[in-house]
């Protein structure tokens, strides 16, 4: 049993408040994840300033320092910040730092992950602070693999992509060693990460979103939830039977989902919003 929570803003008006109802969405949802919790912020550029590449890190050394870039600690996750390319820095913290783990990369995108009450972690990340257009947030209880930061969720393995994930995919083994044969390369034994990467292989082949979730529920058996955002867009399907919970509310000034809905019960007019539970592999898409 996982929580995940994720917020597309479309009125620029509230962009200064994402974090605040991030917040709250993420503390609706605690119970559901005591062991660890991930975020993502888009558009904050205070954490990742215009024209700037962001990369998120785990185990970085405490004395990890990249040429012309600034580097912030945030409880187990370092993230570097530097004028240029995602992927020119990414390479640079991991020539500076070859034993770190990078878990985000992207123009517009920060990841925070770690292990602990998803509440003391929101407020290690500063995400009440956080201002930008889209967020997302999943608070983890570990079946598939460790309780490790590595493990928590969101996985981010494309560029301003993220995934989080409840339920369980049965037959990641056999879809991972598909794209180990296509050289794809891991960075744990989360069955969600095989998820992660699958998305991220179709979009890299150029299928948009949609095409990419239905591809998802094609190949992966087993019983999940997903919620995938990207540079433009915010997406959520689930399985074919849908026994894990989820909820949309929309309105023309947000979009949300949830695994619960007290978790949307806070947010700005949600008395009016339209709101229904997603229907089994039936992919809901929206872009910026």
């Amino acid at each position: 049993m996982c929580g995940i929570v994720g917020l597309h803003l479309r009125d620029p008006g509230l962009h200064p408040q994402l974090g605040r109802l991030l917040t709250t969405m993420l503390c609706g949802v605690e119970e559901r994840g005591p062991d660890s919790a991930g975020v993502a912020v888009y558009g904050d550029r205070r954490r990742c300033p215009e024209g700037h590449a962001a990369v998120s890190v785990l185990d970085a050394p405490p004395d990890l320092a990249v040429l012309g870039a600034t580097v912030t600690r945030v409880g187990a996750t370092t993230v570097v910040t530097a004028p240029g390319e995602p992927a020119v820095l990414a390479a640079a913290v991991l020539a500076a730092a070859p034993g770190a783990r990078i878990v985000g990369t992207g123009r517009d995108l920060v990841v925070y992950k770690g292990t602990g009450h998803p509440r003391a972690l929101a407020a290690a990340y500063g995400l009440a602070d956080a201002q930008g257009w889209q967020g997302l947030a999943h608070t983890r209880m570990a079946t598939e693999s460790a309780v490790t930061p590595e493990g928590c969720h969101p996985f981010s393995v494309g560029e301003d992509q993220c995934l989080v994930h409840n339920g369980s995919f049965a037959n990641h083994a056999t879809i991972r060693r598909e794209l180990q044969a296509d050289g794809v390369v891991f960075d744990s034994e989360n069955d969600s990460e095989v998820g992660a990467r699958f998305v991220a292989a179709r979009l890299a082949a150029g299928e948009d979103l949609d095409k990419a979730l239905r591809m998802v529920c094609e190949r992966f058996d087993g019983f999940y939830t997903l919620l995938v955002t990207t540079g433009d867009g915010f997406a959520v399907v689930r399985d074919r039977i849908a026994c894990k919970p989820a909820i949309i509310a929309e309105t023309p000034r947000w979009v949300a989902m949830a695994s619960e809905f007290r978790a949307l019960a806070d947010l700005p007019g949600i008395d009016g919003a339209r709101i229904w539970e997603p229907e089994p592999e039936q992919v809901y898409a929206w872009a910026r």
